[in-house]
């Protein structure tokens, strides 16, 4: 209006304005942050919760797993009852505290790893964003399993000594780790490490295999996109009881070889242990010792885990997503 400037749109083309608005989307970045964060914590709580609930039945297993007494659910209860008469209740968790200190990150590594190998597969495979085909499950799981194993290993075998020895021998995790070094040497820690490896490819592969695919069969066949938490509980426990079945007389094999130095044993490999297992006390009352105790132990375990896992994942993304709305 007489000062020579013409009023019309500003035209902002060109220059380097950016909209206020994308200051409150989050990147991928961050959304990729948040997802394995959220994985390790629901990982971590899984294996916690899962451990802690079926500890005595665990303690009680090892115990005959490293021992050439004769199993039968009639001396499990003996065992467990006089564990409680001469040591009192909170022995029956003798051992837990090393459980937790590995299967907390063992639990968190391990789901949160599935995850991400599911992740790489589907990308690989072409399958983004929809369920895996059976043969990259099973990778997946038994992928998600070795890795968790592979970091965590030292702490299985802390907590197994801890588990057979009376609380006289070793007094907490730390001194377990300065008597086995001292004593046994640093190489002792990875004792029976080939056949955890071997034993967690099958266990792992077909734990998550058979909890994946029966979700999916759930899903396609009643037409919800989410099963119950009593159905993903017996989910998980068909789960654990084939994946524990596949892999159990390896599972014997590691605790002989773990537990070997404190029971008077000498075991140098997988095979020559197998054999003296079987030569002394027969392959099926040998390997598959405490097999009818971890089709109830194992199943619960696994069941526990997979369904807290689901549901504190479903649990922190209501929990995030309101606190972007709110924002």
């Amino acid at each position: 209006m007489g000062n020579g400037v013409r009023e019309g749109p500003v035209d902002f083309k060109g220059q380097d304005v950016e909209p206020v608005t994308s200051t409150h989307l989050p990147s991928e970045d961050n959304q990729e942050k948040k997802k394995v964060l959220n994985s390790l914590m629901s990982g971590a709580l899984a294996g916690a919760v899962a451990k802690t609930a079926v500890a005595p039945l665990d303690r009680t297993k090892i115990m005959f797993q490293v021992s050439s007494k004769r199993f039968s659910a009639k001396e499990a209860y003996r065992l467990i009852y006089r564990t409680y008469l001469n040591e009192g209740f909170w022995s029956l968790w003798r051992g837990n505290s090393a459980t937790m200190v590995r299967v907390i990150p063992y639990a968190a590594i391990q789901f949160c790893a599935h995850e991400e190998y599911k992740q790489l597969l589907g990308s690989y495979y072409g399958f983004q964003g929809k369920a895996l085909t059976p043969f990259p499950r099973f990778i997946a799981g038994s992928l998600a399993g070795t890795t968790a194993a592979m970091l965590t290993y030292p702490l299985d075998m802390v907590r197994a000594r801890m588990a057979v020895t009376p609380k006289e021998m070793y007094s907490n995790i730390v001194h377990v780790f300065i008597r086995i070094s001292r004593e046994e040497g640093l190489k002792t820690l990875y004792r029976g490490f080939t056949p955890t490896i071997l034993g967690v490819i099958p266990y792992a592969g077909l734990s998550f295999f058979t909890y994946e695919t029966l979700k999916k069969l759930h899903a396609d066949h009643s037409g919800k996109s989410q099963p119950s938490p009593p159905e993903r509980l017996l989910f998980g426990a068909c789960a654990g009881l084939i994946g524990q079945s596949a892999s159990y007389p390896l599972d014997v094999v590691r605790r002989r070889m773990q537990t070997a130095g404190v029971m008077g044993h000498t075991y140098s490999s997988i095979l020559l242990t197998m054999q003296e297992i079987i030569r002394e006390e027969g392959l099926i009352r040998g390997l598959y010792k405490g097999l009818s105790m971890n089709w109830v132990k194992g199943p619960i375990a696994v069941g526990i885990s997979f369904t807290t896992f689901d549901l504190t994942q479903i649990l922190l993304r209501k929990l995030q997503h309101s606190t972007n709305v709110e924002r």
